[in-house]
Parts: C-alpha cells; structure tokens; sequence
C-alpha cells in the first residue's frame, strides 16, 4: 500500500514539473515576440546616412525622372548623331485603315409583283443574275380580272364616242368618266401606257400582258415560272441596280470619334492590283458589336464597270481632315516613361529638355498640343543619349552652364584640384559600401574643409521595368585631404558617378565617372 502511495506521489511530481517547464517556456516566446525592436544603430551611427537618397524613399520614378539642360561638342554630336528639326504648322490629315466588305445600295433594290392574280406564260429574264436593262421585257401574264376590265375600257371609250354629240344633259360627260375609271383601274394595276395606248389603236383585248424591268441591274431573285399561278403577294423578280454601292467599314470604338459623314474614303482589292475606288463616308450606323468592339461605318461609292459586287472583302482607307496643327517630326518626341520629352536646341550644342502634350501621329509627324511653339529647332535624333546626358546632370545638381565650345563632361572634368574615389571593398558591391575621397590641390597639397558630395545615378530602363536610381554621400573630413562616408547602392551594374568638391561656395573640382559593382539587379 506504502508502495503505490510512493508511485502516485512520484507520478504527480513528475508531471508538476513538466506543467512548470512547460509554462515557462511559453512565458519566454511570449516576452521575446512583444519585446520591442532594437533602434538600427548603425544607421544612428553613420552621419552621411540621412543623406542618402533611395529609390522606395524618394526617388522619382521612372516616368517623373528629373532632367536637365545639358551642352554637346560638335563632335559629340556628330559622333552620336545628332540632327535637328523645326516644329510648324501645316494642314493635316490623318489616315484610318480597316477593313470592309461591300452591299448593295438598298435604295437601289426594285421588287417586280403583279397587282392582279393570273398566270404566267412566257418567262424572259429566266435566270438569277442576269443583267437587264431598264424597260426590257421580264414575262407575260395572263388574267380573267385584266381581261374583263380591258373590255370594260373598250366598251366605255366606244359609248363616249357615240354619246358626244348627244343631247341629253349628263349622258355625254356620264360616258366619258366611265371612261377615265376604266382607264384609272389600269393604270392602278400597273398597266404600262404603252399596252394602253396599244389597246387603244387595235381596238382589241390583249389577254399576253408584258411586264417589263422597273429598273437596269441584275435579277438576284427570280421566282417567275412559265404556266405559275401568281398572286398580287407573290415577289417575281427582285433587280439590283449595282451602279452605286455600300460598303461597310468595321471600326473600332475608339476611333469612331474622328470620322464624320463627308471624310472621303479609298478602297482597294486584291483582285484588282493598283486600282483606286473613291468615295466618302455617308453614315455611322448606332451600333457597336459587343464581341469585337466595333461599329458599322457605311460608306457610299460609284462603281463603274461594275467591279464592286456585294460580299467582297476591301481594304478601307479613311481620309480624316484634321484642320491646321503644330506637327514635329515623330522622332523627335522622346518617350520617357508617363511622359513625352523634346530637347529644344538653342544652338552651340545646348539642349533644353521640355515636356510636351502630344496629338495624333500623322505619318512621319506628330501633332504637338502643348510646350514648344511653331519655330522651335528641335533634336529628331539621338533622342536617347541626349536624355541619358540630362538625367545625369540632373543627378549632378543645379545646371552650371559650361564654357563656350566645351561638352557637359568636359566642363565637370576640368578640375582645379586632383580627385580620387577609392571604395571598400573595391570593387563597391549592391548594399553597403564605405567611399573614400583623395583630395589634393595642384601642388599635390592636401586639401581640407571642404564640402565632399559623391553622387550615383543609374538612368531608368523602362523596357525593363526598371526605375531611376540614386544616392547621394556627404562625406566627412578625416583629414591629411582624406573625406570619407557611406552609402547604399541599391543594385549592381554600372553606376555613373559625379564628384563635386566646394569650399566657402567656390568649387574647387567635379569630377564624373562610371563604376561598376557587383551584385545582381
């Protein structure tokens, strides 16, 4: 009994402390997960830290990419291959292809019935697509009702003729409205005047009645049979006059807005090489297609020889007057992300980078709608190199023009004093790095108290999604013309640097070049 009194004691112990252990454990992860984060001393620690210029924190992005005026050699710009343009207005048109495909002009489509029962006899337009001219015969037809009234017309205009010299009041004018009705009741069946003046000159019934075509085209329907029993509902024959069509043009929605009734239109087709249809746009049908985004545009065109026939697919060609507008060259518009930049030559190799609001292109032109002015001499090449040169020295700070007939590098190069960048470790790599100036006057004398910026700037590479990049680096003075200070680089790959050295607001050197780092991007 002592024994088992012994065992549970033992047991409960156990357990007791594993409970505590337990409890403990917990305790310290909880205390260790709401502890607060230690400060980041080493960024407390370095001087030049609040000073640097990151690309999440407040670097543009890619699209706002600060630039600047920059100065090229005439070398320089031979070299890249540089050329100038001028903007100026001119009255332009722009062009909208699309594609069409070609109907029959529906205020051209004649239906052929008759306006009394009866039947057919002979049949002359007797196979669909056969052409007719206007008044040619189309069949004859047979009818106990026209029959009846062609007696009916004979028989009055035989009483009007004898009742004229009657003397009785009201026979003679009585005879010749019977008359006029008889006549009107064929005329309302559609009895051509020539079958009428024929019955009139034979004096006899014409039971074979000849329809002819209401109008020249071709027969796309034909239902006329010899020996068929027609009724005043039954269409015979449908005529299509081809002399002038419709084509209809799929546009898109988006440019619905430019075209208007009147614009004049091309069309060309495949089975006719080198030859030119013109017409112009009559409507714009309301309504869009919700699968493909576009609206019917019908346009209207003569068609001589009748080579336009319904179903054929064409090539379109719009002609949209757009008035007088400011136009540059299309190469001359540099696209930099959000934005469109053009670089406007003051001459001597100075370019000024100016934004602008672009319209339409029109042909090797852009319409401008707004930032330069009719005149402006403009760079329409080398757009690129000459946006790489202005972010730079926008990168390098305020624009100091340079001297007359010396580049933008050149001028930065001249140095009044020697400049070496060392780094640690060497190369720099992507992350932190300790940069080193050497500071020396032209006598090889160290240099101190003076303001030490060290500047990296990577151009932005929009075909890689790739934003802006810069640093900048104040360093410090360690003395014996040695300045030190550390930055990030935020990516490895060629960085361009810029070097500037002030002392009591006079500069006393700048110096500009590329380094490479370690890293991937």
């Amino acid at each position: 009994m002592n024994t088992e009194k012994r065992n549970y004691r033992n047991a409960f112990m156990l357990a007791l402390l594993v409970n505590v252990v337990l409890l403990a454990v917990a305790g310290f992860w909880w205390w260790k997960s709401h502890k607060p984060a230690p400060e980041d001393k080493s960024v407390a620690a370095s001087p030049q830290s609040s000073s640097q210029v990151s690309m999440n924190a407040n670097a543009a992005p890619a699209s706002e990419t600060p630039l600047a005026p920059v100065q090229l050699t005439p070398q320089r710009m031979q070299s890249i291959g540089v050329k100038i343009g001028t903007a100026q207005w001119k009255t332009v048109e722009s062009e909208l292809r699309v594609t069409g495909s070609v109907d029959a002009d529906e205020r051209r489509i004649s239906y052929v019935q008759t306006r009394f029962p009866g039947w057919i006899r002979k049949v002359y337009a007797n196979a669909t697509y056969q052409y007719i001219g206007k008044g040619q015969p189309l069949f004859t037809i047979y009818s106990p009702d026209l029959v009846t009234t062609e007696q009916e017309y004979l028989l009055a205009r035989k009483n009007s003729e004898s009742m004229k010299t009657s003397t009785v009041t009201g026979v003679a004018s009585g005879a010749q409205t019977l008359l006029e009705a008889a006549r009107a009741r064929l005329a309302q069946w559609e009895v051509p005047a020539s079958e009428i003046e024929k019955l009139e000159t034979t004096g006899r019934v014409i039971t074979d009645l000849t329809f002819n075509s209401p109008a020249s085209g071709y027969v796309t329907e034909k239902n006329a049979l010899p020996n068929m029993y027609v009724q005043p509902e039954t269409r015979l024959y449908t005529v299509v006059d081809l002399s002038t069509v419709w084509i209809y043009a799929q546009v898109f929605q988006t440019d619905l807005g430019r075209i208007k009734p009147g614009d004049a239109a091309e069309v060309t087709i495949d089975a006719y090489p080198g030859k030119t249809f013109r017409g112009r746009v009559e409507t714009i049908l309301p309504q869009v297609d919700m699968n493909t985004r576009t609206a019917r545009v019908r346009l209207v065109f003569a068609n001589p020889g009748l080579k336009l026939t319904p179903g054929m697919y064409v090539n379109v060609l719009m002609k949209l007057p757009l008035g007088r507008q400011l136009v540059v060259p299309a190469s001359a518009v540099f696209h930099s992300g959000t934005r469109q930049v053009v670089f406007i030559s003051h001459g001597t190799g100075q370019f000024e980078p100016r934004e602008v609001q672009t319209g339409l292109q029109v042909g090797e032109q852009v319409v401008i709608t707004k930032g330069i002015q009719a005149g402006d001499a403009l760079a329409t090449s080398a757009n690129f190199l000459i946006d790489s040169e202005s972010q730079l020295q926008a990168a390098a700070g305020a624009f100091i023009p340079p001297p007359p007939g010396a580049g933008g590098a050149a001028a930065m190069n001249a140095a009044t004093a020697d400049v070496t960048l060392t780094t640690e470790p060497s190369p720099p790599h992507k992350g932190e790095n300790v940069f080193r100036i050497k500071l020396l006057d032209n006598n090889g004398s160290p240099i101190t108290g003076a303001q030490v910026t060290v500047t990296f700037f990577m151009p932005a590479m929009p075909a890689m999604g790739m934003s802006a990049m810069k640093t900048v680096v104040n360093c410090s003075d360690k003395g014996n013309g040695i300045y030190e200070g550390s930055g990030e680089l935020e990516s490895g790959g060629t960085w361009q640097v810029t070097i500037t050295a002030q002392q009591n607001g006079r500069t006393l050197a700048g110096k500009q070049l590329n380094v490479n780092a370690t890293g991937g991007m």
